[in-house]
Order: C-alpha cells, then structure tokens, then sequence
C-alpha cells in the first residue's frame, strides 16, 4: 500500500493521472505473480475526462470551464465520462496483474463496491451499492448514500495481463464539485441531475478524509496483509515520461 496521501500538498493533477497507468504498466511489465498494489491520495481540484469526452465536439468548451473554475483538465485513464474531486476527496488506484476477462470485471466492480460501502457504513452511512437516476459519470456499481446521492464513484482500466481500478470518494464540499459538473456537462452537452452530487459529510458532519482513510484501510486489511511502501523511482519516471498522455490537446 502507498500512502501518497503524506505529499504536502497533493501532487500535479497530470502526474497524479499518469501515476495508476504507469503501475499497471510495471505490473505487466515486471513481476506477474507479486502482489497487487494499493495507491492512496488526496488529488487537487481535477476535472477527469474521458477518451469519449476527448473525442466530444464540445470537448474545448469543458475544458475551459474546468480551468475557469479551478480544476486542472487531464485525461484520466480508468472511466466513462467527467469526473471532477478535490482536496476533499480520497482517491485509490488498485493495480493487479491476472486475467482480465469478462467475469472478473464484475466481479472486481461488485466485490470492491461492496468493500467501500461495508467501510462508509462504518463510519455510520447508510451506504448503497448501485447507480443512482441521473449522476454524473454513470455507472451500476456507484455507491450512494440511500437517498439520491453519489458518494463514490469507480473505474477499470484493462490491458493484456493487468487492471486498474480506480476510485473516488467525496468526503467533503460537494458544492464546487456540483458547480464545475455543471459547466463541464453542458458543453458536452450530457443530461444529468445536479442535486445527485453528495459527500460523506453531509450523512456524518464532521468527518475528515483521514476518517475515511483510516475506514478504507481497515477494509483493505480484511482482504489480507497490508504492507506499506513508497513509489519507486520506475514508476515515477515512467509517469512522468507518459505525462504528455494525459494531456488534452487543447
């Protein structure tokens, strides 16, 4: 596990972006049979688009809005369309290297939803595990708090012989997130509901994005041994060598 959550400060939304692929690639790449690896962070304010949305007609106009709003626009590896968190979110990207068949998709989206929703009830959230009519970046196996609103959203990535998943939970201020969602998703012209964007505080007032590291974590232990580890100089540089990736061409 890395914590990645001790950088003062958060690191460059690109590199950040760059960071989970460039794992998955020394997974492939190196040693198949070791264990996965766990990355956990608090990102600066990003707006994580899509290939899909990269390709959108109105792909310059979100980009815009993203900066006018204080969100850096990257081209995120792992999800379906935008996506934007904060310094009060907490991101994961879990890298393992297997088959990445059909079946071990779902099973990988249904088995870690259930893990998150197990670690926010915890911490008293009367978490769900489904999708919710109208959020932003759609997807069956979001986790919501019972009433409407998206907590956490999750994303694979998969390639010959490994997967990315990544995950966003929003522990707090959901209202920036809700206002650049709103700019974002009218110019690529994608219908959704505003109101669906929620954060952890608002079920649990007072809690920090530490509380739910330290509640994520405890469900990770239940999986198996935690062992914790820094970055190595590989993955760095080859995140840094791919950042250009990540960039939108605009």
């Amino acid at each position: 596990m890395i914590d990645d959550t001790l950088k003062a400060g958060g690191r460059d939304p690109l590199l950040d972006a760059a960071l989970g692929p460039a794992m998955l690639h020394q997974t492939t790449h190196g040693s198949q049979n070791g264990p996965e690896t766990l990355r956990i962070y608090r990102p600066r304010p990003t707006l994580g688009f899509s290939g899909r949305d990269a390709a959108s007609p109105g792909i310059a106009k979100a980009v815009a809005a993203a900066r006018s709003m204080g969100f850096d626009p990257v081209r995120r590896g792992p999800g379906g369309r935008a996506a934007a968190y904060h310094q009060g979110a907490l991101c994961l990207d879990h890298v393992g290297g297997d088959d990445p068949g059909p079946q071990q998709i779902r099973s990988r989206f249904l088995g870690f939803g259930e893990l998150l929703t197990g670690a926010l009830r915890k911490v008293g959230v009367n978490a769900e595990l489904g999708p919710v009519p109208g959020e932003y970046c759609p997807g069956e196996f979001s986790v919501n708090d019972g009433h409407g609103h998206k907590l956490i959203g999750t994303a694979q990535r998969l390639v010959r012989g490994g997967w990315l998943f990544g995950t966003v939970i929003l522990v707090t201020d959901p209202e920036p997130v809700r206002h650049v969602l709103t700019k974002v998703y009218d110019a690529l012209g994608l219908d959704w509901e505003p109101s669906t964007v929620g954060a952890i505080e608002t079920t649990v007032p007072g809690i920090t994005v530490d509380d739910i590291k330290s509640a994520v974590l405890e469900a990770y232990a239940g999986l198996g041994q935690v062992i914790r580890g820094d970055l190595t100089n590989e993955v760095l540089e080859l995140a840094t060598i791919r950042i250009g990736r990540h960039r939108l061409p605009i």
